[in-house]
C-alpha cells in the first residue's frame, strides 16, 4: 500500500488545520510525514468500527487542533499535532521512541512516551495514565488524553457490552472529572450524554456527574494546572 498518498482522513486533517492556521505557524511537510508515519506503522490494523487504525490519530489531531486553535493557542504547535498523530505508536506499533526522536524531534518522542500505556513493560489503564501524568503539570498531555477518549467515545458503539461498559467506568471516573479541573464544559456535557447512551446500566452516577454538586477527586489539581 502506498501510504504516501492522502487518504480521506489525512485530506479532512490537512484542509482544517489549512483553515485554522491564520497565523502561519505550522510545518505541513513535517505533519505530512508525521501522518505517513502513522499510517505506515499502524498498517493495515483495523478499529471495531473496521476503519483503518490510523484514522483514529488523525481524528483525534483534528479534535485536538480545533480546541488549541480556539481556545489555548499556545498549544496550536507542529510539535504537539505531530504528537496527536503519533500518540499511539509506541503503544501499538514497532515505531520506537528513538526512531520519533530520529525523524522529528526529542520533544515530539518523550510526549509521545507520556502518552503511550505501555508502562514498565505491561499495558496501564488510561486512566492511571492520567494519574501519571497529573503531578507532571503537562496540560498539553491532559488535552489529548482528553480528545483520545472523546474520540474512543464516539465510537465505543462498536465495542462489545463488557468492555464498552468498563470504558465508561473509566471516562466517568477520570475523564469527566479531568473535564472539571480543565474547564471543558462541552467535552464533560457530551462524555456524560455518550457515557449514559451506551451505558447496559444506567447508573445513577452518571446522571450525578452533571450536577453542581458532584465530587470531583481531582480538585486539588485546579492550581497546580494553572500555575
Amino acid at each position: 500500500m502506498d501510504y504516501s498518498t492522502p487518504c480521506k482522513y489525512s485530506v479532512r486533517l490537512i484542509e482544517k488545520l489549512k483553515t485554522l492556521d491564520t497565523q502561519n505557524v505550522l510545518d505541513f511537510e513535517l505533519i505530512n510525514k508525521a501522518i505517513y508515519f502513522a499510517r505506515k506503522y499502524h498498517g493495515i490494523h483495523l478499529r471495531k468500527s473496521g476503519e483503518p487504525f490510523y484514522s483514529h490519530p488523525l481524528e483525534v489531531a483534528y479534535l485536538f487542533a480545533e480546541y488549541a486553535a480556539r481556545e489555548e493557542r499556545q498549544y496550536y504547535t507542529t510539535d504537539l499535532i505531530i504528537t496527536t498523530i503519533l500518540h499511539d505508536t509506541i503503544e501499538d506499533t514497532s515505531l520506537t521512541k528513538e526512531m520519533i526522536s530520529q525523524a522529528f524531534n526529542e520533544s515530539i518522542a518523550s510526549k509521545v512516551e507520556d502518552l503511550t500505556r505501555i508502562k514498565v513493560n505491561k499495558k496501564i489503564p488510561a486512566g492511571e495514565t492520567l494519574e501519571l501524568v497529573y503531578p507532571q503539570n503537562k496540560k498539553d498531555i491532559l488535552y489529548i488524553k482528553l480528545f483520545d477518549r472523546l474520540h474512543n467515545m464516539r465510537t465505543i458503539a462498536f465495542l462489545p457490552e463488557i468492555k464498552r461498559n468498563k470504558v465508561i467506568d473509566e471516562t466517568v471516573e477520570y475523564f469527566v472529572s479531568l473535564c472539571f479541573v480543565l474547564g471543558l464544559d462541552e467535552v464533560k456535557k457530551e462524555l456524560i450524554t455518550l457515557s449514559y447512551q451506551y451505558k447496559s446500566l444506567h447508573n445513577n452516577y452518571i446522571f450525578a456527574a452533571n450536577n453542581a454538586s458532584f465530587t470531583n477527586p481531582f480538585s486539588f489539581l485546579s492550581s497546580i494546572l494553572t500555575k
